[in-house]
């Protein structure tokens, strides 16, 4: 569990690609200047852990491409302290750059193996978020909304209604749309009934699990 100056190289490296790539947000771009992804991965694959790209976690699930996390990140527009809900814990990569930019989080896994793991490695290397959750982040977290904001890390078939409801008013719900190619998806909640909607292009998530039981 070493982060070395090696490793510190690699992720300003990341750093400047996701500039390259559009990414504006000084914050966000700190965030993954300082977060030990190699640590969320698989020995095997600490080598790719700092290429712009998805790795799988097990599962049948992966990392994000550090773009699209900092892409997703950046659509929330994180001030310290807001409370937001994030759909699909995974590695926790995602969970941690929230923390990161002083972010109350609460977080959804599905996958009952990725829960137990997540759930001990994050407060292992200093990441502690308000609650960890395993569930059907198709229903969100009705208990504790409000949220400012609500990410889904995954493809969804539709927009959950549930998600919706519970962004409080100016909140954001950012979210991939779609079967086998999602359009990642920006929702303003203006009113009680009224919402704004934002396409932002393409992206290729894993699909977001409904709970069978």
């Amino acid at each position: 569990m070493k982060d070395t100056f090696k490793h510190q190289g690699m992720r300003q490296q990341l750093v400047e690609t996701l500039i390259k790539k559009g990414i504006k947000d000084e914050a966000v771009l700190k965030a993954i200047g300082k977060i030990p992804r190699h640590l969320f991965m698989d020995s095997g694959f600490i080598d790719h852990a700092y290429v712009d790209k998805a790795f799988p976690i097990g599962a049948d699930q992966t990392i994000s491409q550090p773009y699209t996390v900092a892409f997703q990140t950046e659509l929330l527009q994180i001030n310290p302290g807001d409370k937001v809900l994030e759909i699909g814990t995974g590695s926790g990569y995602q969970c941690a750059v929230l923390i990161e930019l002083g972010a109350k989080v609460y977080s959804i896994e599905r996958q009952q193996e990725l829960f137990k793991k997540t759930s001990k490695f994050l407060p292992k290397i200093g990441y502690r978020a308000k609650k960890l959750i395993f569930g059907d982040g198709y229903k969100g977290l009705p208990e504790e909304a409000p949220f400012d904001s609500i990410i889904v890390t995954a493809g969804a078939p539709f927009v959950p209604k549930p998600l919706l409801s519970q962004l409080d008013i100016g909140g954001r719900l950012v979210i991939p749309v779609g079967d086998d190619i999602q359009v990642m998806t920006l929702f303003i909640r203006k009113g009680p009934k009224e919402f704004e909607k934002h396409e932002f292009g393409e992206f290729r998530f894993v699909p977001l699990l409904e709970d069978k039981n």
